[in-house]
Parts: structure tokens; sequence; C-alpha cells
């Protein structure tokens, strides 16, 4: 072959190389994957084996409730989501037992309206406050141990046994435990009984009325001695 036929094939595999990737270049990129808010029940059904907490979040209306608060704050949301093995520990009737509101609270008590990576449990201050609230009768403490992550509710102790999932706004942990609250599951003290003022228009008519039935029962218990007294003394009179 002689150069000059090599020079012609040099020439024609640099325009086919031209032409390729002016072609590719020009070929539309290909449009990026839609991008929707965090969705917390279909990433927990994704995990599976939360069936229960999944049927609790809506029952309750919790799970619309966290999709909008995830897309409108900046704290993000952790999650501790009791595995359907947790459920099942519970004794029987324990959760047809709540009210309404002791469902909603119950649920509530899972969820931390701020985000803590897994990394960052060493550094949070507890009690961690919940959406079903903060106080002695709400107390959430994490505490650490070497690799281990521990839950206390002064009714449940558990570990955390698995990251569900972690982003930079959401953190859904799993629990084999389902985290009881204090002000759920603990007797509430009775209310104290109402103490009438010595002072007050009640207590001055409940005095009032006793003394008046007093003054009448013996009233009537004397007038009726002094009539039989009177009337033996005038049969004896007449004998």
């Amino acid at each position: 072959m002689t150069q000059l036929h090599l020079l012609l094939i040099s020439l024609y595999l640099l325009i086919l190389s031209i032409n390729f990737t002016k072609t590719i270049a020009q070929s539309p990129a290909p449009a990026p994957a839609p991008s929707g808010p965090t969705n917390v029940i279909k990433i927990l059904k994704k995990a599976g084996h939360f069936k229960t907490f999944i049927r609790l979040l809506k029952s309750t209306q919790l799970d619309s409730n966290l999709n909008s608060q995830l897309g409108n704050t900046n704290n993000g949301l952790t999650i501790f989501a009791p595995s359907d093995s947790a459920f099942s520990t519970l004794k029987s009737g324990t959760l047809h037992s709540l009210t309404d509101q002791e469902m909603v609270e119950l649920m509530q008590f899972h969820i931390v309206p701020m985000f803590i990576s897994s990394s960052q449990f060493d550094t949070v201050s507890n009690p961690l406050k919940t959406h079903a609230g903060s106080g002695t009768r709400f107390e959430l403490n994490v505490t650490t141990s070497g690799n281990s992550l521990n839950i206390s509710t002064g009714l449940t102790n558990t570990t955390i046994s698995n990251t569900v999932y972690s982003d930079t706004h959401l953190a859904i942990y799993q629990v084999d435990k389902v985290l009881l609250p204090l002000d759920v599951f603990t007797p509430k003290p009775p209310a104290p009984a109402p103490m009438l003022k010595a002072d007050s228009p009640e207590s001055d008519d409940a005095v009032s009325k006793k003394d008046v039935s007093t003054a009448v029962s013996f009233a009537m218990h004397h007038d009726t001695v002094l009539f039989l007294v009177g009337t033996v003394a005038a049969i004896s009179f007449s004998l």
C-alpha cells in the first residue's frame, strides 16, 4: 500500500470520528429523575416488617402530617419505628384499650421534630422532645454504649437495631419494642376533691340547713314527750 493510500484512509477515519462526535453531542441528554417530597409510608413499605406501624400512622392521620412537615421545615424528623414483632410482644388488648387521643400520643411519642444522624446521638440533650410533648411523663432518653444506642422511656428499655433510612433531613430507625410513654400507660393521680371555704355561701347554707333540721327534729320530739306526759297525767287524775 502506497503512502498516498495510507493518507487517504487516515483522512477518512478522521472524518468519521468527527461526524460521530458531532452526532453524539447533538442528541438530547436524558431527563433527570423527577424529584418529589420524601414519603415516610413508601420508605417503610419498601423496608418491610412495619405493617402495624404504617396502619397506625394512617389511622391517626399522622402519615400526611409527617410528609407535610418534611416539605415545610428545615429541622427535619427522626422516627423510631417499632417492627411488627415489637407490636406482637405487647400485652393482648393494649392498643384496643387506648382512646383515640391516647393512640395519637403513642404514635407522636415515636417522632422527634429534628433530624438526628446516628453519629449525633452522642451529643443530643436528654430527654428528647417528641411530637407528643416533653416533661417527666413524656420522657424519652437516648444513650450510647459502645456501638449500642439505648432508648428508655421509664416503662420501655430497648435499643436501635437498624437504620431503615437516612438522608440529610429524615432518619428512620428500627426499634424492637414499642416505646410506651408514662403519661399514657400509667394511672394519672386523681384530682383533689374541692374543699368549701368556711366563709363561702355554700358552706353557710349547708350549716344553716343542718341547724334548722336539727332544731325542728328536737322540737317535734319535745312536743311529743309533753303530749304523752300530759295524757298519762289526765288518765291518772280521772281514776
